[in-house]
């Protein structure tokens, strides 16, 4: 049974700072930071939880890379204790027939989570930490001298994986197979990589959060793996016997004066396209959810609402369930995995394209990084937004992509591309020609 512990914490914003300052000498850590409702104009109902939640060192680790789940659900059977880590993109090797077999640069498992030393909760300046230790061995733990952040210029010359001509080519195949009938719509990605790169993950990371002040930043460090995520989106949470999830479709870029913010603002509120995505992805959510909710409990909250961020403007939808409570959190996480917003639909053929016409394997990108609670609760994002790291084999990957529909314009999604990836080009001094 964990301590309870609370703490005042005078300068809030700082733990972030301190938490990735010790992490360089530990090798696990996952930092989960909503980046202060202060800092956005709106946000869906029930979008942050706390201001920080973080898992410090690993008492236990679990990776799996066959019968995932159910060994999730045996380890958290056996303990009963907070989990932090991630679901990679390719459980859904384990979910239906499907295989992975492109590029992997990172070689993460399928997925792997940890029992923390520590368990911090910031809401405010009130700091909760759940340990095993004592209060004074917290407080120790949290107790930092002066931190000493070297200015580091991190300058990473990254390399597309396709061209744009071949990038453009593959949309032309894509709106093919839905004119055939075969999808309706397919979320189709690219990665841009780099090797023998010498990185700070943990400035990176500072820096990409500050740049983008999202309500689903995460840092996470497994050994010597290393993520940096500024992730806009939810994936799935479940509180009691509510789940909601909250799919991303629809992308304009922030203006350069307010006049311009309000053009493109609108521009997104009123694209057919934009909506015609986000309803596709809102239908199978309630298909996915239905897998395990009670009867007629399935409910879309909001349809395309228009939430704004520090560098874009996202169309965000909110759907929710209430979840018999003899259904264990592994069979949720199965049963919506992955995640709608980020395969297409219908979500098995439009995965077994993504096979065909991707060049690199997701891997952790478009999988999920959370915790789950000792009662079975649990938060996870969506992995967009995000720098993989392999500290070992010094291999950098950046993936980003959007959904196609039958009216997507190639050269439109590409640069949508752009706007989504460009905050993490800026932290990695990275200058793109697109030609």
């Amino acid at each position: 049974m964990r301590f309870l512990y609370t703490f005042n914490v005078d300068r809030p914003s700082e733990l972030i700072k301190l938490l990735l300052y010790k992490s360089q000498l530990l090798n696990y850590i996952s930092v989960l930071d909503s980046n202060n409702k202060s800092n956005y104009n709106s946000l869906p109902a029930d979008y942050i939880n706390y201001d920080l939640i973080a898992g410090v060192d690993a008492l236990e680790v679990l990776n799996f890379d066959s019968y995932s789940f159910n060994a999730l659900q045996n380890f958290h059977d056996k303990h009963k204790d907070w989990l932090f880590g991630y679901l990679s993109y390719d459980l859904k090797n384990e979910v239906e027939q499907l295989t992975s077999n492109n590029d992997d640069g990172i070689k993460a498992d399928s997925l792997s989570f940890f029992i923390p030393k520590y368990v911090l909760l910031l809401k405010g300046n009130t700091l909760e930490v759940k340990s095993y230790e004592s209060k004074a061995d917290c407080q120790q733990f949290l107790d930092c001298q002066q931190l000493d952040w070297k200015d580091i210029s991190n300058v990473v010359q990254l390399k597309p994986r396709v061209s744009k001509e071949k990038y453009l080519e593959k949309i032309g195949v894509i709106k093919k197979h839905i004119q055939r009938g075969d999808i309706y719509e397919l979320n189709y990605c690219q990665e841009f990589f780099s090797e023998q790169v010498i990185l700070n993950p943990q400035h990176v990371f500072l820096q990409l959060n500050k740049n983008s002040k999202t309500p689903f930043a995460s840092f996470l460090k497994l050994n010597d793996l290393n993520v940096m995520c500024a992730s806009p989106e939810r994936f799935i949470k479940k509180s009691g016997n509510k789940i909601i999830s909250q799919p991303i479709k629809g992308t304009r870029k922030r203006g350069k004066d307010l006049n311009e913010d309000n053009v493109l603002r609108n521009e997104l509120v009123e694209s057919e396209k934009e909506i015609s995505e986000n309803v596709m992805i809102v239908d199978l959510v309630r298909n996915d959810l239905s897998i395990t909710a009670s009867k007629a409990s399935v409910k879309v909250e909001e349809l395309c609402g228009i939430y704004t961020f520090k560098k874009v403007h996202q169309m965000i939808s909110t759907i929710s369930s209430k979840v018999d409570d003899k259904k264990n959190f592994s069979q949720i996480l199965k049963s919506v995995f992955p995640m709608g917003s980020m395969t297409g639909v219908p979500k098995l053929r439009a995965m077994e394209l993504i096979e065909q016409l991707e060049e690199f394997k997701r891997g952790i990108f478009s999988g999920a990084i959370g915790y789950i609670t000792p009662q079975g609760d649990f938060d996870f994002n969506v992995v967009i937004r995000t720098i993989l790291y392999n500290a070992t084999t010094k291999y950098l990957s950046v993936a980003v992509g959007g959904a196609i529909t039958i009216k997507s314009d190639a050269n439109e999604e590409y640069e949508e591309c752009l706007v989504k990836v460009r905050p993490i080009f800026e932290v990695l001094n990275f200058q793109f020609d697109e030609k």
